[in-house]
């Protein structure tokens, strides 16, 4: 299954920390059980049930994996948790990593990943010594920090980061091998895959959510602030669900407050949360409610899901895919090398082969011949 491993790991494959508990550790270890980069979805600035995670992780694969933290809130305790456990590496995004953190995660033996949607961004993350970027196109589901496709994004960082030992990771609607070969030709080593994701067996998503990624397209998503305005301004890529294309349009003070509705609940991290109208956190397999009235999280590779199969299922699509994909493309565009005649001993030995056939079969004829004077 190796097959360009990057960050000590077997293949070039990274799971993309979806919360809120998307990437839970049924989903992560079994990433990290086919070879690829597991990273968990972390809570928010809390050490015991982060400690927890990685122990329930822990439980189930005995390969490395992350974590994943959203730099926008408060993650003092959730970081510390992470260097005390000693995790493979950390993910960081939405906001600054300065080098002083970047140098006490390399202290702890953790790796850091930056994942950023501009190459000033890009410069920035470089700057702080980081050990990877993922570059993040606008066409990615779920929090959209840039603006830029992937690829025109993607080169212009692989540029910036030249011949530096760090690793480039392409991330925004890459869903099967094609994807992962189209990054490579751009520079990058790895894929980050968030939505492919969701359609398995082991991500903690709800099955209604896991079953609508079946019948979604491209065209059918959107960049939008919609959802979760009153505690995070940010925009998102989602699918155009009926409930969304009726509120898309809503002015800004509409808010997911105390003022709207309740939509549903669910247990995230072992706590019950009520989940209102616009809310931004995504429906686990605890959800319960009007499923159709909240928020579904893809990118623009939605139509590229197909099938919910097991995580190990789609690692393996992905790294015997690309294989395949690079032998077809050497044998369709690269020239067969020309025989040097000089130097060419397969043929001289082809050659003696056919001299020796002759002489043998010159031998038999005088024997034939012999036999036949001998009779006369």
């Amino acid at each position: 299954m190796k097959f360009g491993g990057i960050l000590g790991f077997e293949t070039g494959i990274m799971l993309a920390p979806m919360g809120v508990d998307i990437a839970g550790p049924e989903l992560v270890a079994a990433v990290a059980n086919a070879g690829g980069i597991g990273l968990i979805a972390s809570p928010v600035n809390n050490y015991e049930v982060t400690v927890k995670v990685i122990n329930d992780t822990r439980k189930l694969t005995n390969k490395p994996f992350g974590a994943g933290i959203l730099l926008e809130f408060e993650q003092t305790k959730t970081i510390r948790a992470i260097f005390d456990e000693k995790l493979a590496c950390l993910q960081v995004y939405w906001g600054n990593f300065p080098k002083e953190m970047v140098d006490e995660a390399h202290k702890h033996g953790v790796k850091v990943i930056h994942q950023v949607g501009s190459v000033k961004a890009a410069e920035r993350a470089i700057a702080a010594g980081v050990d990877c970027i993922v570059a993040q196109g606008s066409e990615a589901g779920g929090h959209v920090v840039g603006t830029v496709s992937l690829t025109a994004l993607l080169p212009r960082i692989v540029d910036a980061v030249g011949n530096r030992n760090i690793a480039v990771v392409a991330a925004g609607w890459i869903a099967d091998a094609r994807g992962y070969v189209a990054a490579l030709a751009l520079g990058a080593q790895g894929v980050a895959v968030g939505t492919r994701f969701i359609g398995t067996k082991e991500a903690y998503a709800q099955d209604y959510y896991k079953q609508q990624l079946l019948h979604y397209n491209e065209e059918q998503t959107d960049r939008t602030d919609l959802y979760e305005r009153f505690n995070w301004k940010a925009d998102v890529r989602c699918m155009r669900t009926p409930f969304y294309e009726q509120w898309k349009d809503a002015p800004d003070f509409v808010e997911n407050d105390n003022y709207q509705p309740i939509v549903g609940k669910s247990i995230f991290f072992e706590k019950e949360a009520v989940l209102r109208r616009f809310s931004g956190q995504v429906m686990n397999r605890t959800t319960t409610g009007n499923l159709e009235d909240m928020v579904l999280y893809a990118g623009q590779g939605v139509d590229l899901v197909n099938d919910i199969v097991p995580a190990a299922e789609v690692v393996r699509r992905f790294v015997d895919g690309a294989k395949a994909i690079i032998q077809g493309l050497s044998k369709n565009y690269l020239p067969k090398p020309k025989k040097d005649k000089d130097n060419d001993h397969s043929e001289v030995c082809v050659n003696k082969g056919k001299e020796k056939k002759k002489w043998r079969k010159d031998v038999l004829k005088l024997f034939i011949v012999n036999n036949s004077l001998l009779f006369l």
